[in-house]
């Protein structure tokens, strides 16, 4: 992100801090809860944002050497995905050419050769056709034209993306718009490595989920032990690209800039910048971590959702902090999330935020609205003006299905 962007969003929100003043939409909306628990339009998004629309599966530090690979089946399509042994990153639908069996079953890990486990046809990360055991019982194969089958992916500024349709179309750059795509590409995710991840999965829609991130409305209320120490709440400079936006709130390291110099400000120092990527994603990145947060829907429950979230770090915060918790383990030395705040925190500080915060407040919050609107009762929700992510997550994704937009409270 460029130096000037940085100092204007941290003033805005410095300004918001000032006046006690939030972002203003200028609108209310309501929000029919028909579309946390309808079936039919759970089977509308399932095919139009899921099965039929560009995927991040994770970033380039997910298969960090020549032989890695991961799997996934999430979005309906069961996913192989490799590093040849020239770097070259592949998509294949994991599942053999004989019976369609997975050839690999390990969410990850290393390796240049899958077996079926069924008949034992063998494949390489190429995707090529190997061996066909007993072939002369079986009969010939022509194995040039019967290796896994390939789905379009592109590897392109750390990100990995894979479209689950063998003649999907992934144009980075124009699915991003030019502006998103170079500020993302700014953060070289590249860089960044996998160190962990968690899945979360409870009983609320996946747009109930998603709009956990969308609001910083309840920080000091529901987060007041949590989230509410470390971040103000009640401000957000908000920015659209397309489909997709940019949420950022101030972090308490804000104020330590005041007494900075502009050409020192650093605006990873005093907020947390996330990106929502349209339909299903949350990414939180600077240049030295990221936290990658992928939502989907339970394909045969409109009422359940699976929240898979992977942790990053560049090498040499790996290293610092694997000295740090060397340290720590020397000195029987134990941090609370306040304390490692003041650093990158590590995974196990990762895991708990997310696990005090998303998984024990925001999301219990959310199925107490799935119950809610399973009853029938509750006909809709209401977006506040303090509120534009939600605004426009939900204008997007109505627009993405055909719906009509949501319709403005009137006379508030």
């Amino acid at each position: 992100m460029e130096h000037a962007l940085q100092v204007e969003i941290l003033k805005e929100l410095m300004g918001q801090l000032d006046a006690g003043k939030n972002v203003d939409a200028g609108v209310q909306y309501r929000m029919p809860t028909t579309s946390y628990v309808c079936p039919d339009i759970a089977a509308q998004e399932w095919q139009n944002l899921f099965r039929n629309h560009p995927q991040l599966i994770g970033l380039s530090g997910d298969l960090p050497e020549p032989g890695t690979f991961l799997t996934m089946d999430d979005f309906g399509v069961p996913i192989l995905a490799t590093r040849d042994k020239s770097g070259q990153f592949h998509a294949f639908l994991n599942a053999c050419r004989h019976r369609s069996v997975k050839v690999a079953a390990d969410p990850r890990g290393s390796r240049s050769v899958f077996m079926c486990p069924f008949h034992r046809w063998s494949y390489a990360n190429t995707g090529d056709l190997l061996k066909v055991p007993d072939e002369d019982h079986f009969g010939a194969i022509d194995k040039s034209c019967n290796g896994l089958i390939e789905l379009p992916a592109i590897e392109k500024d750390g990100l990995l993306w894979v479209h689950p349709s063998l003649d999907g179309q992934l144009d980075i750059e124009n699915l991003l718009s030019p502006a998103l795509a170079s500020e993302l590409a700014s953060f070289e995710a590249s860089n960044h490595r996998f160190i962990g991840e968690k899945t979360i999965e409870m009983n609320l829609n996946w747009k109930f989920a998603n709009d956990t991130f969308g609001e910083t409305y309840h920080f000091g209320k529901l987060h007041s032990d949590t989230l509410g120490r470390l971040y103000y709440g009640n401000n957000l400079h908000f920015e659209e690209f397309g489909r997709h936006h940019r949420f950022v709130t101030a972090s308490r390291g804000i104020d330590a800039l005041r007494s900075q110099p502009e050409s020192e400000w650093n605006i990873s120092q005093g907020t947390f910048v996330m990106y929502h990527l349209f339909p299903n994603i949350q990414f939180i990145v600077d240049k030295k971590s990221a936290t990658l947060i992928r939502i989907y829907p339970d394909e045969s429950n409109p009422g359940r959702s699976i929240t898979r979230v992977s942790f990053y770090y560049t090498p040499d915060v790996i290293e610092m902090l694997e000295a740090e918790q060397a340290q720590d383990d020397e000195l029987g030395d134990v941090y609370d999330m306040n304390s490692r705040a003041g650093k990158h925190g590590g995974l196990e500080a990762s895991l708990e935020v997310f696990h005090s915060t998303i998984e024990k407040e925001d999301y219990v919050m959310g199925e107490m609205q799935q119950r809610a609107a399973e009853t029938g009762m509750v006909k809709e929700v209401v977006f506040g003006r303090n509120e534009p992510a939600l605004h426009h997550f939900h204008q997007n994704f109505r627009e993405a299905l055909g719906q009509p937009p949501l319709e403005p409270v009137a006379n508030v």
